[in-house]
């Protein structure tokens, strides 16, 4: 007896145009900001916003890219650096975190656990602006204010992160591994550090990415912190240009280029990071 095959809700070619029109939607803003970076002040209010002026895109960019870094002796140097030490050394410290605490709940059993998994469910429901003034008012009282310490400090702490660990643990870690460890007289720091880590490393490849994508372009909590432009990221920075802009107007270039400037390094740690998650996905589908 002949089985008919499953119906398609919807025809392949007409997912792919979905697709492509979604892509289409989502480049649209970065095309206009390559193209932008490309102009000086007169030429973005003049030409075609979507397309290159008579410079091209080399010369114009090149231009643009040599007045950015010579602004201010070379400040947005300085906010770039500012950026990856938040964001490398705080989404480090936040996975790290993150990847102790939920192996910790769910692979061991203790009194309060699921209150102490409730309260961190909780704590990824509070928006972060709700907690500046807070955090604010206790890194004063350390007398951190104008440190980077300011910064970083507040952004190790990562509910979503232990969340996501909590549920890729239970899933991913078989208690018959950890056990067979124990029985082999290991102890349960080098079970996390040799054993379940390996297991967990897709997961915390993606916490890693999402605490360093949202450290970098985090914006209030550095405006709250910092008074000293040294010490600014270069999401800051880029606010004071665009203030300072409504009244001298080639400061609009400097925003463009240095926006675009500032989303390399985001592309950068996603693709090299990316092949961590690929390595991951196929732990244990191969037979010894």
């Amino acid at each position: 007896m002949r089985t008919s095959a499953p119906r398609r809700l919807f025809p392949a070619g007409l997912g792919l145009l979905f697709l492509l029109a979604l892509t289409a939607y989502f480049l649209f803003p970065l095309s206009w900001l390559v193209v932008s970076a490309t102009k000086d002040t007169a030429e973005l209010g003049s030409t075609n916003g979507f397309w290159f002026a008579d410079a091209g895109f080399v010369g114009g960019f090149v231009d643009n890219l040599r007045t950015l870094f010579a602004e201010e002796d070379g400040r947005f140097s300085r906010w770039l650096f500012n950026s990856a030490v938040y964001a490398g050394f705080g989404a480090l410290g936040s996975t790290v975190i993150a990847a102790f605490a939920g192996y910790a709940l769910a692979i061991f059993r203790f009194r309060g656990r699921d209150a102490v998994f409730a309260g961190i469910l909780g704590g990824v429901l509070i928006p972060g602006t709700v907690l500046a003034l807070p955090l604010f008012l206790l890194v004063s009282t350390m007398n951190l204010v104008d440190t980077y310490w300011a910064v970083l400090l507040p952004v190790l702490a990562n509910p979503f992160g232990v969340y996501l660990c909590r549920v890729y643990s239970a899933a991913a870690v078989p208690d018959e591994v950890i056990e067979a460890a124990r029985i082999d007289g290991a102890g349960e720091l080098r079970i996390f550090l040799t054993i379940a880590s390996r297991m967990l490393s897709p997961a915390l490849v993606t916490v890693y990415l999402f605490s360093f994508v949202s450290i970098w372009n985090n914006f209030f909590l550095p405006l709250v912190m910092l008074t000293d432009r040294d010490l600014w990221p270069v999401t800051l920075g880029l606010y004071g240009w665009q203030q300072q802009a409504m009244s001298t107007p080639e400061f609009t270039t400097l925003v463009i280029a240095g926006s675009l400037v500032s989303t390399l390094p985001l592309l950068v740690v996603f693709f090299a990071m990316q092949r961590y998650w690929r390595a991951g996905l196929t732990v244990g589908a191969l037979k010894a």
